[in-house]
């Protein structure tokens, strides 16, 4: 063994940055900040390193805000102004009570519907244990706000302590609207109720368009279809409206950042012409990771990576080390086997898809592995590491 070999893996680390404002040059700032800390920590950059940014300061550099009168503005337009149907949104102070402000401003009434026993990302309104003692069918029953009290009572969240139906019913009668909550998990059980819907899922929100267009709804619009263009000045996101925004103050939210590939393309760039070094960049939001005790799915953004160079495109195609070492190269051990498992990685065909060899390599996207690895590296709270450099994700055991 060579006493040059390397002895470390893929390594992740946060960057610390200036605090980010509007108009600020991001892609100077995201650039300058890995070049300091990479002389301050003494470390060198590496092609096919990945520089990541979190979509909070994208937005922020954008200063794509938009106000609660704005969603209101916006459904009342879209929705007609009288009652609307709510349906399947997920269960967050951050992500959706600010949201339903304003959807509640541009109505005169709500039918909320949520989905039980727990909303898309895993929000959990009751337990299923409750729910197979009740004998409910979640599939098809449903239960009106009365009849869910009635069998299940009062239910707090697990982390936040929050009662969400109270919460809920509560922002929308101070907003100026009517309530009605419904409890059910078909789209077009919400057309009893009302003809008019805005549906809230994140992930499944075609299929759900897609079956109350068919049903006979009036109107159907998605929050990817509520300020996807500016009302009266705003801030907007063609792409995915208000879908991956969060609260910014009482009264606005922050967007999902608009177009930027630009944005990746410039730090690339950069980074080229300082180091001579090509890496690749990638903006992320939420990763695509569950919870094993709150059962919380954590993406409640539309997708991990709104933007990426072109180097990250396509998912990993790589050898299980211990499938090789088990089953191809079983008799061999010391410097033959790691010899013998070399060649193999050094040989391995472009696309190994339905080779036993590379089973359970986690056949993921790219952005969606690192867009996880990031989320977790930076944290959502104080660490002030809005940027993330990945180094050695694309080596293997050979390099």
């Amino acid at each position: 063994m060579s006493q040059y070999e390397r002895k470390v893996g893929t390594v992740s680390r946060g960057i610390r940055c200036p605090i980010i404002r509007q108009g600020d040059d991001l892609a100077k700032i995201v650039s300058d900040s890995v070049l300091e800390a990479a002389a301050c920590e003494g470390f060198e950059l590496h092609d096919r390193d990945v520089i990541s940014l979190t979509e909070s300061i994208v937005a922020r550099a954008q200063g794509n805000y938009a106000s609660v009168n704005d969603i209101a503005t916006d459904v009342r337009n879209k929705l007609g102004g009288g009652t609307v149907g709510v349906i399947f949104p997920i269960l967050s102070r951050n992500r959706f009570a600010i949201c339903l402000r304003g959807i509640a401003k541009g109505a005169k009434k709500v039918v909320l519907m949520l989905s039980y026993p727990s909303d898309e990302v895993g929000n959990e309104l009751v337990s299923l244990d409750k729910i197979d003692a009740a004998g409910v069918n979640p599939y098809s029953d449903v239960l009106s706000l009365e009849k869910y009290r009635e069998l299940f009572g009062v239910n707090k969240h697990e982390f936040t302590g929050i009662d969400y139906v109270d919460y809920y019913a509560d922002i929308v009668r101070q907003s100026g609207a009517e309530v009605e909550i419904i409890f059910a998990n078909q789209a077009k059980a919400i057309l009893d109720y009302a003809n008019c819907v805005l549906t809230c899922d994140i992930h499944t929100r075609a299929r759900t368009k897609r079956i109350l267009k068919a049903s006979g709804a009036k109107i159907v619009c998605g929050l990817d279809d509520i300020l996807n263009q500016s009302v009266n000045g705003s801030g907007c996101n063609e792409t995915y409206g208000l879908l991956g925004s969060n609260k910014s103050t009482e009264d606005s939210i922050k967007l999902f950042p608009r177009e930027c590939k630009e944005l990746v393309l410039d730090i690339q760039k950069r980074i080229l012409d300082a180091t001579g070094k090509h890496v690749e960049v990638m903006v992320y939001g939420d990763g695509a990771f569950k919870d094993p005790k709150g059962k919380i799915w954590e993406l409640a953004d539309p997708v991990v990576s709104p933007a990426f160079t072109d180097g990250l495109i396509g998912t990993p195609n790589e050898l299980k080390l211990k499938y090789l070492a088990d089953n191809d190269y079983k008799n061999l051990s010391g410097e033959e086997l790691k010899k013998a498992i070399s060649e193999s990685i050094k040989s391995k065909q472009d696309n190994l898809v339905g080779n036993m060899a590379s089973q359970g390599t986690t056949p993921r996207q790219l952005t969606d592995l690192i867009g996880s690895l990031c989320d977790l590296t930076s944290g959502s709270g104080d660490k002030g590491t809005p940027v993330v450099l990945v180094q050695g994700y694309f080596d293997n055991y050979t390099s």
